[in-house]
């Protein structure tokens, strides 16, 4: 466990495994706010009761339940009863070599749902067991893949777009995940993708129904938002890591999108307003 800038990162991964499934552990019950060194962790409860906040969104413990946290996000726990469940941790040097591109997909796919209640979870708890014994990393990667397909045919909300497009959003959402390099620039983004700032609004709108411009204002604020409540940067200190040359720009921005003030965001959240 280490501090960066103010918030505790964990690295709860084997370093001598890309990917790490073991059951969830019973004696969990509450956790400080903490980030994840370069994984992304899937979890699933069959049991337990509480809540678990991700960045500033706070969930039911009402198994079963699916969790996903990437590595930018800030999470903890708050459990009020046993837990039963597992948890899956997928180094990002892991989904980086994976030659499967399907499986790829379906991890981008999978980490757009924070927060996914189960109906049905014979099958995924199953999938879970074999791949906390499991050895053999094509193995891994197959049981992997039927996990994750599994948990999406659940989800209530799947995006419409196609393939392609489905392919060029997730490669904008993996460069918005840099949140070192976050910028408000759609031509950056698009000159990355190889398209026009307008072919690349025409991806997102496919896709989520959004101009590029609200998608990369969305990880502008969430960043922002994490760095406020978690983080002792100044207001300046964050307007300046997000890339705003100007302070005030900074605050008109948040104030833009967030319907409130940098201060009057962090002020509220010390407060638990």
């Amino acid at each position: 466990m280490k501090l960066q800038k103010g918030i505790v990162i964990k690295d709860n991964a084997d370093v001598n495994k890309r990917i790490k499934t073991e059951a969830f552990r019973s004696s969990t019950r509450k956790t400080k706010a903490h980030k994840h060194k370069a994984y992304f962790e899937l979890v699933f409860l069959s049991k337990g009761s509480g809540t678990h906040t991700i960045d500033y969104d706070t969930y039911p413990i009402d198994g079963p339940v699916i969790f996903t946290i990437r590595q930018d996000q800030l999470h903890f726990w708050d459990i009020t009863s046993k837990p039963e469940g597992f948890v899956s941790i997928i180094k990002k040097d892991f989904i980086s070599e994976s030659l499967d591109g399907e499986l790829k997909t379906l991890l981008q796919e999978l980490s757009g749902y924070n927060y996914l209640p189960l109906q049905e979870e014979t099958r995924i708890t199953q999938l879970f067991e074999l791949l906390s014994t499991e050895e053999n990393l094509t193995a891994i990667e197959g049981l992997l893949k039927a996990l994750i397909a599994k948990i999406l045919e659940q989800a209530t909300e799947y995006s419409s777009g196609g393939n392609v497009q489905k392919g060029v959003f997730h490669q904008f959402l993996d460069l918005l995940s840099q949140t070192e390099k976050l910028q408000n620039n759609v031509a950056y983004y698009a000159e990355q993708l190889h398209l026009t700032p307008q072919g690349l609004n025409n991806v997102c709108q496919q896709a989520v129904q959004h101009k590029a411009s609200k998608v990369i204002a969305d990880h502008i604020i969430s960043e922002a938002k994490r760095l406020l409540i978690y983080s002792t940067l100044s207001i300046h200190q964050i307007g300046e890591q997000l890339h705003f040359k100007d302070p005030s720009h900074f605050v008109k921005y948040f104030k833009r999108y967030a319907e409130s003030t940098p201060k009057q965001y962090r002020d509220n959240s010390a407060q638990g307003i």
